[in-house]
């Protein structure tokens, strides 16, 4: 294991007390001499500003000093609610566009809402991610659940195909940046020992999809809310999917409710520190302290003493050059650069695979003499017993990852070759008793490595640019969710070939994994 840099013994400084520009330097082991914890930074033998790593440091120890709060309880569940709301929207267009395209003639492109979902997230990623590094944190998880919330509730009245699209790929904007959000706005706030927590908060992912099962299940079975053929379909017979559009958009309201009354969140610290408001970060982390009355060494005049942060914003935050701060941020060393590079290619892989393989699937089954003969009720039961079962898959990986042998990344191994074997298995599937068994084996297995992945690849970001690559990550998943749903429009969907692309796709991802160059276990986000 690495061990941290000493911090020089001098450095200069540009004080902001008029009466102490006399002195030139400061002792840092003086400035240090206070603080009861120290721990190890991810990124701190990396070449970056020494000013933001040696105040990043400070910052760190005075969070580990004052320790888990009520205050991180309620971010638990109030960035929990982000990620429930994304995977909530993402399977809601999923079981919705089937009733709803018979209800409009089965006229248009039948994968439309597959498409207009992920090119909503996919720039909401990206609007959300580079916004939470320009403007800040707080603005974006204050209103991007209201922004879905509306949006679900107007898609359920839409009266045609295009019309529902459009309002589809508004609620996944809106969603669209909370994997990016709810990650960094939780870790910026987490004492170094509770990092794991992070991890086990994709507990929300599968409760957000157990959701969309349970509300599926309640409206997409009954006979009085759903048209049984095109036919006979109107909007009076159909009611079912609107329905299941009202209720979801209701609950996502109430969430986003609760997320500016239950806590008047302030700007993250690590966002601050990067701004160069030192001020703000003290002001910041004392109210933590006095609030529930723990201790904290930190002051303005430690911050002030490590120099001033550079490089982390351009002259005009809203400009084309902050964003090619950001992006070059990402890239800084060569070890950075790396790391970078195999998270969102990991991001990518996964967004082919996982929807891929459920789009070829029936298919492929059907073709092989499968006969699972589900009536509708076992179906919507059968598709809410499996997303239950993907809550549990985090829960594993957080006591997983905090395991010294294991960590993260072996963690994320472990569940990606565990997937890869249900996925191949999978395909001997021929009654409706394998299937559920093997549905709920895949989504317990698939959330290990997901729900790791969510956690680790903001873990080892640099903090003035975590929100930006978080954002690029979550959009190149966003685009292979594309482009799976072309291939499931044009490909042979009877073949095999693609499912064991999808398997071979899981264990180059768990192997990948295993050679990411940062480990987080022991070590605290830079």
């Amino acid at each position: 294991m690495v061990t941290s840099p000493a911090l020089p013994e001098k450095v200069e400084f540009n004080r902001h007390d008029p009466q102490k520009t006399n002195a030139g330097t400061v002792d840092l082991q003086d400035v240090d001499s206070t603080t009861t914890h120290d721990g190890e930074d991810i990124l701190g033998l990396q070449d970056l500003d020494p000013a933001l790593n040696s105040k990043m440091r400070l910052v760190n120890n005075a969070i580990d000093e004052i320790g888990w709060t009520p205050y991180h309880t309620k971010l638990f569940f109030l960035n929990g609610f982000g990620y429930a709301v994304d995977s909530l929207v993402l399977l809601l267009q999923s079981v919705i566009a089937g009733p709803a395209f018979r209800e409009f003639g089965e006229k248009g492109y039948d994968n439309a809402m597959s498409i207009a979902i992920y090119v909503g997230m996919l720039v909401g990623a990206l609007f959300w991610g580079l916004g939470a590094d320009i403007i800040g944190r707080r603005f974006a998880f204050n209103i991007s659940l209201l922004l879905c919330s509306i949006s679900a509730i107007i898609a359920g009245a839409m009266p045609n195909w295009p019309s529902l699209g459009l309002w589809i790929a508004l609620i996944g904007f809106g969603g669209g940046g909370n994997l990016v959000l709810d990650t960094t706005v939780f870790l910026e706030y987490l004492p170094g020992n509770k990092q794991w927590v992070l991890t086990l908060m994709a507990a929300w992912w599968g409760l957000g999809q157990a959701i969309t099962g349970f509300i599926a299940w309640g409206f997409l079975v009954p006979e009085k809310w759903n048209c049984p053929s095109i036919d006979v379909c109107t909007k009076q017979n159909n009611m079912g999917w609107r329905y299941v559009m009202f209720t979801s958009g209701a609950l996502v309201f109430v969430m986003s409710i609760l997320r500016v009354t239950v806590i008047r969140l302030r700007e993250t610290p690590k966002y601050l520190l990067a701004l160069g408001d030192d001020t703000q970060v003290v002001d910041t982390i004392q109210f933590l302290a006095s609030k529930y009355n723990r201790h904290c060494s930190l002051t303005v005049e430690k911050l002030d003493a490590c120099g001033v942060v550079k490089g982390t914003h351009s002259k005009n935050r809203f400009s084309f050059a902050e964003t090619l701060v950001h992006l070059r941020g990402l890239f800084s060393t060569p070890k950075i650069s790396l790391s970078t590079a195999l998270i969102w290619i990991s991001w990518a892989m996964m967004g082919l695979a996982y929807p891929l393989f459920y789009v070829f699937l029936p298919s492929y089954l059907a073709s092989r003499g499968a006969n699972l003969g589900v009536s509708t009720y076992e179906r919507w039961r059968n598709y809410a017993l499996t997303n239950v079962s993907s809550i549990f898959g985090p829960l594993l990986a957080g006591w997983m990852c905090n395991i010294p042998l294991l960590g993260r990344r072996y963690t994320m191994l472990i569940g990606a070759l565990l997937t890869a074997a249900f996925f191949f298995a999978y395909t001997s599937v021929r009654t409706g008793a394998q299937d559920v068994g093997f549905s709920c084996s895949i989504a317990f297995c698939l959330n290990i490595y997901y729900g790791t992945l969510y956690a680790y690849t903001p873990e080892v970001l640099p903090s003035a640019h975590r929100a930006t690559g978080n954002g690029v990550a979550v959009a190149c998943n966003r685009v292979m969710g594309i482009i799976s749903a072309v291939i499931a429009t044009v490909a042979d969907t009877s073949t095999s070939a693609p499912l064991y692309i999808c398997g071979a796709l899981l264990v180059a991802m768990g192997f990948l994994s295993a050679f990411f160059p940062f480990e987080p276990y022991g070590r605290r986000s830079s």
